[in-house]
């Protein structure tokens, strides 16, 4: 992005005749003028052009005219000054996840702009640290493979900035949403899903044919199956041009980026559609071995026929489900003698929690490179998936693909592969209880996995990222995240713990929750240093701002 003459605010873009020429580029529309204005008054540059602009082909440097650059260093220096003084706080920084709708399908505007403006200050005058914006790839490259439109992001980005907040930037490379006409529904680009429909096996499916198009299958991670490009090429791709899009933010508002890396945005496989995966711990399910698309296959009987057992490479196991969905019903799952724990069993898992590790560290090793030698963060997300946790096998989580039982650690060599890229570790349920959830389900526990992901993280020296899995606002949640998350940063002399609340919506305003929610906030943070100090000023501007957020929410 050049920061030109002080013209009338306007956009350029360029276009390419074919993606062999190598070719850049973030496309913004005649009618994207008036959002420029308002862009360039948020971000206090009325009087400056922004041509925003990014590189296509991954392997050509960047254009010193596809970034943004200021033409003198006031910009940088302005958000270095603001941020640095927040910077040095202490205590357990809370960040707040924006609805995921928070920009219309086009990308090109930001939905109940009123209402996201006064949220963001009653966020600030609460002393959050920031706020989660997902970016998602269906929006920003819907219609055509390489051809970006950031700007509604951008203008969130710039209303962040104008409230003092940071942002921690979601990469998110997967479907949000069930399916058409669902209030939130942000499908994979559409070109994507062209590609989709002529070759099926871009998607994931089990081993009755059910297909899932909510991420692209790790299968073909490096095969050029998206008109030329491989769909880690497309990530990669993406990533770039965000950070040429956003330079001169990154670092100082936009200060870190958790890079998707499956459905939901988490390491792991489709074992059940994420909308059922919401409530799969109610339901106990087992989840099915997402490995029958053909790229799959094929790897599985390479990896059979290299130790010569041809007959393992077939598919995967065959009785690892009941509609019970009792494990101790299955052959694979049982405790005792269940096949998960003979050679063939072995062989399987350690194959298909592999290809997930694999996965993941293809995108770190290019997230790494994208944004090194930048001040920005990165990390990625873990399932939480916690209600066979008390069984010998974890059936659940093995489907997922966390090769983790009662006598193996799955969730270390992935803690030591994201320590290998300096990646934070993000999880969820730290607001559920073990007391409560055995009541339902006796051999759930999310405090159990809670703390082994926690160990996992320790052992490797990663920052851990919290997260609550739904947006309870009573006492008891919060008092059971404050518990979780001190046992993990208690003891420890540098920053390594955050805490994501998801996310924000009308209820999050009403007045009880608001106070619930700026106490918890007060008590993840030193007292001493809290901004918004109950009785302040502030906080009772907190409590306006959060009165007007919340009827704004509510009448959009």
């Amino acid at each position: 992005m050049a920061i030109t003459s002080p013209s009338t605010p306007t956009f350029s873009a360029s276009f390419y005749s074919s993606p062999a020429e190598g070719t850049l580029i973030t496309c913004f529309p005649a009618a994207a003028l008036s959002f420029s204005r308002r862009c360039q008054a948020l971000i206090q540059h009325p009087t400056r052009r922004l041509t925003l602009s990014s590189r296509f082909n991954s392997s050509m440097p960047s254009d010193p005219g596809g970034s943004v650059s200021p033409d003198d260093g006031d910009v940088q220096n302005e958000l270095h000054h603001m941020f640095s003084a927040r910077g040095r706080r202490r205590g357990l920084p809370v960040f707040v996840t924006l609805p995921a709708d928070a920009v219309g399908p086009t990308a090109g505007q930001v939905r109940r702009r009123k209402a996201m403006a006064q949220s963001f200050r009653a966020l600030s005058a609460a002393g959050i640290e920031g706020v989660v914006l997902e970016v998602w790839w269906g929006l920003v490259e819907r219609d055509q493979p390489g051809v970006y439109n950031w700007l509604g992001y951008w203008e969130i980005v710039a209303m962040a900035r104008q409230c003092g907040l940071k942002v921690r930037a979601i990469m998110a490379f997967h479907q949000c949403g069930t399916q058409p006409g669902d209030p939130q529904w942000i499908p994979l680009p559409q070109w994507v899903l062209e590609e989709i429909n002529k070759n099926p096996d871009l998607a994931y499916s089990d081993r009755f044919g059910r297909r899932n198009t909510e991420y692209i299958s790790l299968g073909c991670d490096i095969l050029p199956v998206l008109r030329g490009r491989s769909p880690v090429q497309a990530y990669t791709d993406f990533m770039r041009s965000f950070r040429n899009a956003f330079k001169p933010l990154l670092g100082n508002v936009i200060t870190e980026i958790q890079v998707g890396m499956g459905p939901a945005g988490e390491l792991r496989y489709p074992s059940c559609p994420s909308e059922k995966l919401m409530w799969a711990w109610r339901t106990r399910e087992l989840g099915e071995f997402q490995c029958y698309d053909k790229y799959m296959l094929a790897s599985l009987n390479a990896c059979a026929q290299e130790i010569g057992m041809r007959e393992w490479g077939n598919g995967g196991p065959i009785s690892a489900s009941n509609l019970m969905q009792d494990p101790e019903l299955t052959e694979f799952f049982k405790s005792e003698n269940g096949s998960w724990n003979s050679p063939y069993g072995k062989f399987f898992l350690e194959w298909y929690s592999r290809m997930l590790i694999i996965h993941g560290e293809r995108i770190c090793r290019e997230a790494e490179t994208i944004f090194r030698g930048i001040e920005v963060k990165t990390s990625a997300k873990l399932a939480s998936i916690h209600w066979h946790y008390g069984t010998q096998s974890h059936p659940s989580e093995l489907t997922a693909g966390y090769y983790n039982t009662y006598k193996r650690d799955g969730y270390l060599p992935i803690a030591r592969m994201f320590g290998r890229y300096g990646f934070s570790l993000c999880c969820t349920c730290f607001e559920m209880q073990d007391e409560e959830e055995k009541q339902m389900n006796p051999v759930s526990s999310p405090e159990g996995l809670i703390r082994q992901l926690l160990l996992a993280a320790m052992v490797c020296d990663v920052p851990v990222e919290g997260e609550n899995s739904a947006a309870y606002l009573d006492d008891r949640s919060f008092n059971q995240v404050l518990k979780m998350s001190r046992s993990y940063s208690e003891g420890v002399e540098r920053s390594c713990f955050t805490f994501n609340f998801v996310r924000m919506d009308k209820n999050l305003f009403e007045y009880q929750n608001w106070v619930r929610f700026t106490r918890f906030v007060k008590q993840m943070s030193a007292a001493n240093i809290f901004r918004a100090r109950l009785g302040s000023a502030d906080f009772h501007a907190s409590i306006t701002d959060s009165w007007r957020a919340g009827y704004a929410l509510a009448c959009s």
